[in-house]
């Protein structure tokens, strides 16, 4: 079924309750597990059809933020969405209290047990408002973004459109588009302030209800983080300082001499060659028709999975206007159906969004049969090790969408990598500082981010951009916003897709075996569970980044020789 037909219905909450709520107790009063395993998944189901339809209406709600039916299922979901939530946590109290415990776990998984524990850690129908209050301004924070409407080069473009300027040739347009583009956030300045200061106090009221000092413990728990804690990730950031950033600042060094220029600046920074970058050699039906190639050659698995995806109209590609920025893949459960949404641009870019985005929705489409749903989709750490590391098993194939400018993007493509780790540090940083101090004023959070660029991207300049001096370059990175503590796992999971890169050049074959691996496994396993699986080494270990650096060093000094 094509996904266009995938029906929306808006669920009868006060029915759901009462049903939601008699499955419940059966599960509660069970005497046997036969029975409870039987209710179990009675509620799953009905719990799948909630999520499918929540999913269903964000998905077009992001396909068109000006749809007036999905703009107001959206304002549904932001304001029931904490009560689905509770209902969930009812479910929740009866696994963790079931006398049935290992049966459960032997069942579902240690993992799915853990993350019901956290879940009633992190809920109480005390919280609901805060917690609609959160959704709603979440809803704000992506409407700003996606209403950008930018007249430029005789054109009205959203920010997404303004992208391929700001990879020009010509530095002037560089620059031009630059500004047209960071003009938005210092017209929308207050608007941003209002919606973060607000975000920020309403996460701190939450932890304090819920028992916590502040929102960076609840922040963890929300993020199912079972087999590691902040002290861990600092030190990752230590490593990342030691051993990144002196690596980044030659990188940047050697692009600024490419680029033929005394200083590199901010609207430098995402070009690397004076003759431009690479580009894709056709527009967006070139890239899936090659893309078919690619998949189908990669392995009997892709093919399957890249066939499903197509032949569904499971990915909405092109950017547009009124289309939501960035980009994402979802899970619809009922239809056990991945979904990949993006904004092409006509950049290098739209190659990593297909292969980032497919590698979630290929461990998605792997672990499928996986039907509860805590467990299908692994914790955020974990996932994006397979997008990350998809991007590196597919260096294969990228001649037929690159050609002459393949070893351009692989370049680009691997050194983007690297230098991301100490901007993916910042943005985990900032977050500590600004939850464990809730109380900052907005111009105090701004020079928290600067100071922070300064110590893990030194090589930043803004020359006269005011805004991006004062601070906020934060505003435009959604997980800020939306996804508290998301953005570490990004780097932990580029850690390790560094050592699938090793691996496939290694020996493909086990290479391809231990990817498939962790894809089958779902989210049945904990990050550092998934790590192990992978026969990976945790980017906890001292010694791991020490570990990948050379052969990092080595794949950057092969690439330049052909350039």
């Amino acid at each position: 079924m094509k996904f266009q037909d995938y029906k929306y219905e808006r669920p009868n909450y006060g029915e759901i309750k009462k049903s939601f709520l008699d499955l419940v107790n059966k599960i509660k009063t069970a005497d046997n597990y036969k029975d409870q395993h039987t209710y179990i998944m009675e509620l799953n189901n009905t719990r799948k059809h909630i999520e499918t339809m929540s999913t269903l209406a964000s998905i077009r709600n992001s396909i068109n933020t000006a749809d007036e039916f999905y703009e107001k299922e959206t304002q549904y979901w932001d304001e029931y969405g904490p009560l689905y939530t509770e209902l969930n946590s009812d479910f929740y109290k009866v696994i963790v209290n079931s006398k049935f415990k290992e049966n459960i776990i032997n069942d579902f998984s240690e993992q799915f047990y853990k993350i019901c524990e956290y879940s009633l850690k992190s809920f109480s129908p005390e919280i609901i408002p805060d917690l609609q209050e959160e959704n709603k301004l979440m809803s704000r924070y992506t409407k700003l973004l996606a209403s950008a409407k930018i007249n430029f080069n005789n054109e009205e473009l959203n920010l997404s459109g303004l992208y391929k300027y700001m990879l020009s040739q010509d530095r002037k347009e560089r620059e031009e588009s630059s500004k047209a583009y960071y003009n938005y956030f210092e017209i929308h300045e207050e608007e941003f302030d209002e919606i973060y200061d607000n975000l920020v106090k309403v996460r701190h009221d939450m932890a304090k209800k819920l028992g916590f000092n502040n929102f960076t413990e609840l922040g963890y728990i929300r993020m199912d983080r079972t087999d590691y804690n902040p002290e861990m990730v600092v030190k990752l950031r230590k490593q990342v300082l030691e051993y990144i950033v002196p690596l980044c600042n030659k990188l940047y060094e050697k692009q600024a001499k490419r680029l033929s220029l005394d200083k590199l600046t901010y609207i430098d920074e995402n070009l690397e060659f004076l003759d431009g970058n690479a580009t894709i050699k056709g527009d967006s039906s070139y890239i899936i028709e090659n893309g078919i190639k690619m998949y189908n050659e990669l392995s009997t698995e892709t093919k399957e999975f890249f066939d499903f995806m197509l032949e569904n109209d499971l990915m909405d590609l092109e950017t547009k206007h009124n289309k939501s920025a960035g980009g994402y893949c979802t899970y619809i459960p009922d239809y056990k159906a991945p979904f990949i949404f993006s904004n092409f641009n006509g950049t290098s870019e739209d190659m990593d969004v297909l292969t980032h985005e497919a590698g979630h929705a290929f461990q998605l489409f792997m672990s499928r049969d996986i039907d509860m749903q805590e467990i299908n989709f692994p914790t955020l750490d974990s996932c994006e090790i397979h997008s990350m590391s998809m991007e590196f098993i597919t260096y294969p194939w990228m001649d037929i969408f690159f050609k002459e400018d393949t070893d351009k993007y692989k370049f680009a493509h691997l050194t983007s990598a690297i230098k991301f780790l100490p901007y993916g540090v910042v943005v985990d940083e900032f977050q500590h500082i600004i939850y464990d101090n809730p109380y900052m004023s907005k111009a105090e959070r701004k020079a928290v981010w600067r100071d922070l660029e300064k110590k893990y991207l030194p090589h930043r300049d803004y020359d006269d951009n005011k805004i991006l001096e004062k601070g906020c370059w934060f505003f435009k990175q959604g997980h800020i916003f939306k996804d508290p503590f998301y953005y570490i796992d990004y780097v932990l999971a580029q850690i390790c897709a560094f050592q699938f890169l090793k691996k496939m050049e290694e020996n493909k074959e086990n290479g391809w075996e231990d990817y498939l691996r962790i894809c089958k496994v779902g989210g049945t396993e904990s990050f550092l569970q998934i790590v192990k699986t992978g026969n990976l080494i945790s980017p906890f270990d001292d010694n791991c980044i020490e570990f990948i650096i050379k052969n990092l060093e080595m794949n950057i000094e092969k690439f330049e020789k052909n350039l």
